[in-house]
C-alpha cells in the first residue's frame, strides 16, 4: 500500500472507515476536530496525527474528506492552512454528501493547481463503516476511478462509478431523496393510523413481510416499535441539508419536483420545531405530535 492516506472527518462514519484503512495496511494521517476519542484510538493503532489540513497534505498522497457538506469541504481545502495551501499535487476523495453544484466548479478550480477532486459519497450506516461494508458512488474519470478504488475498497463492499465528477454527489442526493421520502410516508401513515386507532404494531403486522417491506423499512420501524435510536443514526438536520441540496439541483436543472419539496418541508418543520438533532425515524413522533396523537405504546397501571 504505497499511497499515503490522510483522513479528515472522524465522526460516526469516518472513524470506522479510517480504522479499516489501517487494518488494510495503509499509512494513515489523521487530525482532531470536535472530539479526540477517535484520533487517540487510531494513533494507538498506528496512525500519525497532525494539527492542520496543510500539514496533512504535506504528509499524504490522497486525502479523504468525510464531513457534513460543501461548506466544510471548501473550508478543509481552501481555508486557512487548508489542503490547497500546501502547494503540492494531491488527490482528494470527498466522501461527504455535498452539493454537486459546488463540487463541479471546485474540482475545475483545484485542477489548475494540480489537485484532483473526486466525489465518492457513501450509503449505509456506521455499523457497515466499521465492518468495511459501505456502498460508494464515485464520480470522476476512468483514471481517477482506478486510483481511488483500491482505497475505497478498504471500507466499502460495493463501489459504483456513476460518471464524471459531480455525478456521485447527484446520485447520493437521489438516493437520500428516496430514503427520506419513505421516512415521510411512513411518518404520515403512522399518524393517520393513530387517528383511526391503529397502533404502529398493527400497521407493522400488515406491512412487514409484504411487498412494502425492505431493509430501510425495518430500520425505521426498529425505532418506531422498540424506541431504538441507534437503528438509523442520521440526524434530521442532515436530512434537511440533503433535501435542500436536492432542491438547489432541481432549480438549476429547471425541473419541477413537488414531492421533493414536500419531503424537504417535512424535515424543515421538524428542525424548526427544535428536533434537528433527533434521528430520522423520530420524524414520526414529530408529525404525530403536530396532529394531536402519539405513537408511544400506552401502558396500564
Amino acid at each position: 500500500m504505497t499511497e499515503r492516506i490522510g483522513f479528515i472527518g472522524l465522526g460516526a462514519m469516518g472513524s470506522g472507515m479510517a480504522a479499516n484503512l489501517l487494518r488494510k495496511g495503509f499509512t494513515l494521517t489523521v487530525m482532531a476536530h470536535r472530539s479526540r476519542e477517535a484520533v487517540e484510538r487510531l494513533v494507538a493503532e498506528g496512525a500519525r496525527e497532525v494539527a492542520t489540513p496543510k500539514a496533512m497534505a504535506l504528509e499524504s498522497d490522497i486525502v479523504i474528506l468525510c464531513v457534513t457538506g460543501s461548506p466544510e469541504v471548501e473550508a478543509a481545502i481552501k481555508g486557512r492552512d487548508g489542503l490547497a495551501s500546501a502547494g503540492k499535487p494531491l488527490f482528494v476523495i470527498d466522501c461527504s454528501t455535498s452539493n454537486p453544484a459546488v463540487t463541479v466548479p471546485l474540482a475545475e478550480e483545484l485542477a489548475k493547481s494540480g489537485i484532483t477532486l473526486v466525489d465518492a459519497p457513501l450509503a449505509r450506516t456506521p455499523k457497515e463503516a466499521a465492518e468495511g461494508a459501505l456502498d460508494c458512488m464515485i464520480g470522476g474519470s476512468d483514471a481517477d476511478f482506478a486510483r481511488a478504488k483500491p482505497v475505497l475498497d478498504a471500507f466499502c463492499a460495493r463501489v459504483t462509478r456513476t460518471g464524471p465528477t459531480g455525478s456521485g454527489h447527484t446520485m447520493k442526493l437521489i438516493n437520500n431523496f428516496v430514503s427520506m421520502g419513505y421516512s415521510t410516508i411512513y411518518s404520515e401513515a403512522l399518524m393517520l393510523g393513530a387517528k383511526a386507532g391503529l397502533t404502529p404494531q398493527v400497521i407493522d403486522s400488515v406491512l412487514r413481510g409484504s411487498r412494502m417491506d425492505c431493509g430501510f423499512y425495518q430500520m425505521f420501524f426498529e425505532y418506531v416499535l422498540n424506541r431504538n435510536p441507534n437503528a438509523l443514526r442520521f440526524a434530521m438536520r442532515n436530512a434537511l441539508k440533503d433535501m435542500t441540496y436536492l432542491a438547489a439541483y432541481a432549480q438549476s436543472a429547471q425541473v419541477a419536483n413537488p414531492i421533493g419539496a414536500a419531503v424537504r418541508n417535512s424535515f424543515a418543520s421538524a428542525v424548526a420545531a427544535g428536533h434537528g438533532d433527533g434521528v430520522v425515524p423520530m420524524l414520526s413522533d414529530v408529525i404525530a405530535g403536530l396532529n394531536g396523537v402519539t405513537l408511544a405504546v400506552k401502558t396500564t397501571e
